[in-house]
């Protein structure tokens, strides 16, 4: 009896810090929220909290995404609990779009979706019966659920603050530099944005819906992860919603420290008179000594490094343990996002490169974090931290260098790139669980 008590005093001891931890973080998250509604009124606008609050009655912005977070707040309940689920969603949604139509509330295009409200009430109701109806671990396990899917919401919510403060506080952008040095990897943008108008409309059609569905792609992945948890109780220390909230959180700062708007907007048609000229996708800018250049306070300078290309590579590491046709989903989700990246204009060659090692690095030490620090995971993180960092330090100082000497500064980005990437290869090869070999059956005597 002594042995039993001992044993459940043990376990609530270290149950007990993972529980601060959890409630810090919490804490956290909730200040940073409201620092970020604080930012946005203060330039006349909306914040996240505001936002994500209208969409509770008014057509939501984000509704294919709102069921996606649904879908990630049910891998907790049972097969009978999620038709239940799915069922009072869609019935509220058609509550939703009779009474609009009652009342002559036509959904305008790109201002919002007829449908989502039904499941951010379906995802708050569950958070309703866990606080009223649930006790100890069955409560613990639905509350962390609801916060699966409010945290997935919550950070597009949030991205999109992100996104206007980088347009409101970085009047100055960097495009020059980074075209400069982009020329030392063959200006991919100018090349990818041709072949894209020759494919037509179908081509832009494809890339334009995966560029845009990009977070519904991580949804089914992390579904696939996360299949296991209603039947288990508890879900696994790694998963891809962990690394993608992260990209999300620290991308922004560095869009803060390396304001860039892209191509398409720098040197092509939709930047206005801000742009230097029109010349993109039909004429690579000249080398010119490169200098910061006044934009206008609307452009969000989100291109580095390109966190859809981040997201991407997150996917496309994820999907490997799949099955055949998700690892299949995972590469084509990574080509497609590639090609719309830099063939709609959006990024520059140079945060593509700059994106790959920013997950990788990303990745490794969430596995890290779940695992305990060693040796080759410290070594491999600062590896990433270091290649990521002297490639902003490259395009900002030595663009003309690297522009004159393309012969040998390309390949060098690129080997850089490849290095990081053979070094998280190698380094979680070595953190997979060894196989343990089967045991050699003894010999029998033979009969006689």
């Amino acid at each position: 009896m002594a042995s039993r008590i001992k044993g459940i005093n043990a376990l609530s001891a270290l149950r007990r810090p993972r529980a601060i931890l959890w409630a810090t973080a919490g804490v956290v998250a909730l200040g940073f929220l409201i620092a970020l509604e604080i930012a946005a009124r203060g330039y006349g606008l909306p914040g996240p909290i505001t936002n994500q609050a209208k969409e509770v009655i008014f057509a939501p912005k984000s509704g294919p995404l709102l069921y996606g977070s649904m879908a990630l707040m049910m891998v907790v309940l049972t097969w009978r609990q999620r038709l239940i689920a799915i069922g009072a969603a869609v019935g509220i949604d058609l509550v939703f779009i009779l009474v609009r139509w009652a009342v002559d509330a036509q959904v305008e295009s790109g201002h919002g979706h007829a449908f989502g409200n039904g499941a951010l009430w379906v995802i708050l109701g569950c958070a309703v019966i866990a606080l009223t109806r649930r006790t100890g671990p069955e409560r613990t396990l639905l509350l962390k659920g609801v916060g699966l899917g409010l945290l997935l919401v919550a950070g597009r919510k949030t991205g999109d603050t992100w996104l206007l403060i980088t347009s409101k506080t970085r009047p100055t952008v960097l495009d020059q530099y980074v075209a400069v040095a982009d020329h030392a990897l063959g200006d991919p943008s100018w090349v990818a944005g041709r072949i894209v108008e020759a494919t037509g409309p179908v081509g832009e059609h494809v890339l334009d819906w995966v560029y845009i569905q990009l977070a519904v792609a991580a949804v089914v992945v992390a579904l696939y992860q996360l299949r296991h948890v209603a039947a288990e109780r508890r879900f696994p220390r790694h998963h891809l919603v962990r690394t993608f909230l992260v990209i999300g959180l620290l991308g922004p700062g560095i869009y803060m420290l390396f304001p860039v708007v892209g191509p398409i907007f720098a040197y092509g048609a939709d930047g206005g008179h801000w742009a230097v000229a029109d010349l993109w996708p039909n004429t690579p800018p000249p080398v010119d000594i490169p200098h910061g250049m006044p934009f206008n306070d609307t452009t969000p300078r989100n291109c580095m490094p390109s966190l859809h290309t981040a997201w991407a590579t997150a996917i496309f590491i994820h999907s490997r343990k799949g099955p055949w046709l998700l690892r299949f989903a995972g590469v084509f989700w990574l080509v497609a996002t590639l090609g719309a990246t830099l063939g709609f204009g959006y990024h520059y060659g140079t945060d593509i490169i700059a994106g790959v090692v920013f997950t990788l690095t990303i990745e490794a030490a969430l596995r890290q974090f779940d695992r305990g620090w060693d040796r080759s995971g410290i070594r491999f993180v600062a590896h990433g931290t270091t290649v990521f960092v002297a490639y902003l330090v490259a395009y900002r100082y030595l663009p003309m260098w690297m522009a004159e000497h393309a012969w040998f500064a390309g390949p060098l980005l690129v080997l850089a790139m490849v290095s990081v990437i053979y070094g998280y290869v190698r380094t979680t090869r070595c953190w997979e669980p060894k196989a343990t070999p089967a045991p050699r059956p003894e010999p029998q005597p033979e009969l006689v």
